[in-house]
């Protein structure tokens, strides 16, 4: 459960960076000062987002080649911040399998997205998962 909550808490804090354009060394502090999380959750959702943040560029290309006729600028902020995070997981922590990563970020884009955003987010980490392989490194 620490995991779920760690990457609802991640989504929220690339969501504050990208609305704030903060540094993430700054927006971290300012962060837990406010919200009160458990040690587990707090490093877990520290590995994503701090993980999105260094591969954002890497990241934001692959969803601008995945997700065809939609610009990265068009996709709803915090469906962009959970593909975001998902994508991360996917290629950069093996000790997480793919289909949880896609189960939770499709139940992430329900609980704060629009009506559309988890069959959105779904369809582009579908295509994701299924080129992973060529993807990492």
């Amino acid at each position: 459960m620490s995991r779920r909550k760690g990457r609802s808490v991640a989504v929220q804090i690339l969501y504050q960076l990208e609305m704030n354009a903060q540094d993430i060394e700054q927006a971290l502090p300012e962060f837990w000062e406010h919200h009160a999380h458990s040690d587990e959750t707090r490093q877990f959702a520290e590995r994503i987002a701090g993980g999105v943040w260094r591969n954002r560029d890497r990241i934001d290309a692959i969803i601008t080649d995945t997700a065809r006729n939609w610009s990265l600028e068009r996709i709803a902020p915090i469906d962009r911040n959970i593909l975001r995070a998902a994508i991360f997981e996917v290629l950069y922590c093996d000790d997480i399998p793919s289909k949880v990563t896609l189960n939770e970020a499709i139940e992430l884009g329900k609980k704060f997205g629009c009506d559309k955003s988890g069959a959105f987010i779904n369809g582009v980490l579908d295509s994701v998962v299924a080129g992973a392989d060529s993807l990492k490194k």
